[in-house]
């Protein structure tokens, strides 16, 4: 099937047209018959007889990009005097940048803000260290920590590559959180540096988010991080992609009236992703749950499984199920995948039980494509927003972290994640709810508002706050 023109491929192109009827619409036929998709014309100037116009169009991949642009090249009239990928310019120079927050505009601002004043400050916090979390920048920072072995769905590609991720996930954490974050990539070899390193970073931050770091290195990272610091420690691709999946769920269970309890769920994929949704999933009530990797069925005396894959099948497939996707598939309720691509065949879903719930979740390509199983499932959502129902982790991690920074939480406890995800999952109201619309958009910053009130009140609950 192939993919439609989208945004993530758009380029902009500068053009100068023969003034004279006509040449405008070769243009759009000419960008048309290439499977471009027109997008926005965000220029226009006249200047005698030639115009000029700025013209966005959508493509689907780099390769359409080239094939767009040739097209533009050889239509009469039009001269093309430049294009670029709008992707890569939005990254020039990088997403984020730091700004002051007060003034510097005389002596009297530099004799406080920096020598001598500075020093009373630093007296105070070198006397008493609670300080720093309300006279610093650890008031409102979070370090987002990656060594680039697991980036997206592109693998092992360095601390470097993974840059533009964690700058990305900074923008998101100002825009929907209000809080600041700064992008550390580090260039370390095994689990135990990345360890290291964060706990000599940790004065500064007030909070650690860890991202795209590989299993089961992402496990071992997270539970010393978790015992070293006194900060709330949150791997997102864990716990983040569990909060968002059960918000998820649980809407959907508004819509079908099947109960948590009584639903016979699979899980593709038991790697960092997979175990933290079956840990909120067995939180929330669920007990028919059954996890598939690459060798089948997880399930307890399984041969090579490590400590955290271990701890899933003892807790889950206490039926001792066994065999791959479409052994176990049959007679379930609800699919959920995070792992790779067309794993999920058509097959597979006519096995689910009636009113099934499908949320293929593999990014950018999912488990299987919406499009295939229309009319065989109740309700299906994935991670991309070019479908109804996306099931994106910006809707939890900004809300939880901004309630854990307000709460000087010291932890990220169970129930500040299922806090999180019944306030996500009631953003959506009953007039809402529909089988396209069962969670928020990703875009309603009230969502974070929310999230962050329930997780702060569930820190003071769990009696996990500095303060």
């Amino acid at each position: 099937m192939s993919r439609p023109p989208a945004t993530q491929y758009s380029i902009s192109l500068r053009v100068t047209l023969d003034n004279v009827p006509g040449v405008l619409g070769r243009l759009a036929t000419a960008i048309g018959e290439a499977g471009g998709n027109i997008f926005a014309v965000d220029s226009f100037v006249a200047k005698g007889s030639i115009v000029d116009r700025e013209i966005v169009v959508n493509c689907r991949s780099v390769e359409h990009q080239t094939e767009v642009v040739d097209a533009v090249r050889e239509t009469p009239g039009i001269t093309l005097d430049d294009w670029w990928d709008r992707t890569f310019r939005m990254h020039e120079g990088g997403k984020i940048e730091v700004l002051p927050l007060c003034p510097v505009g005389d002596q009297e601002d530099l004799s406080m803000a920096y020598t001598p004043g500075v020093a009373r400050v630093c007296m105070a916090i070198a006397n008493d260290e609670s300080l720093a979390d309300e006279l610093t920048i650890r008031k409102n920072t979070v370090a987002i920590v990656s060594d680039g072995t697991a980036v997206l769905g592109l693998g092992n590609i360095g601390p470097k590559g993974a840059m533009p991720v964690m700058e990305g996930k900074a923008l998101l954490f100002k825009e929907f959180g209000g809080v600041d974050a700064f992008p550390i990539c580090l260039d370390v070899s095994t689990p135990e540096e990345i360890i290291e390193t964060v706990v000599r970073l940790a004065p500064t931050f007030g909070g650690i988010n860890l991202e795209d770091i590989a299993a089961p290195g992402a496990f071992l990272v997270e539970e010393a991080l978790k015992e070293l610091l006194d900060i709330p420690v949150f791997h997102d691709d864990q716990h983040g992609t569990a909060v968002v999946c059960l918000a998820a769920l649980q809407n959907a269970l508004r819509i079908t009236g099947k109960r948590m309890e009584d639903l016979a769920i699979v899980i593709s994929g038991v790697g960092a992703a997979g175990v933290a949704i079956g840990k909120i999933l067995l939180g929330a009530g669920a007990t028919g749950i059954v996890g598939v990797d690459s060798k089948g069925a997880v399930y307890d005396g399984r041969d090579g499984l490590n400590k955290w894959k271990q701890w899933f099948a003892e807790h889950t497939n206490l039926g001792r199920k066994q065999g791959s996707l479409s052994n176990v598939i049959s007679g379930a309720d609800v699919f959920i995948g995070v792992s790779a691509p067309d794993v999920l065949t058509v097959d597979d879903v006519k096995a689910m039980n009636s009113d099934a719930i499908v949320f293929a979740m593999a990014n950018p390509d999912p488990e299987i494509s919406p499009e295939l199983v229309e009319g065989l499932v109740r309700v299906i959502g994935t991670g991309r927003s070019d479908y109804p129902n996306q099931i994106n982790n910006v809707l939890a991690f900004p809300g939880i972290f901004r309630g854990a920074l307000d709460a000087r939480a010291t932890d990220i406890t169970e129930n500040m994640k299922l806090a999180a995800a019944k306030a996500i999952a009631e953003s959506v109201t009953d007039e809402q709810l529909c089988e396209t619309f069962i969670m928020p958009s990703v875009f309603d910053k009230s969502v974070s508002q929310r999230v962050a009130v329930a997780v702060a009140a569930a820190a003071v609950a769990d009696g996990v706050c500095r303060a």
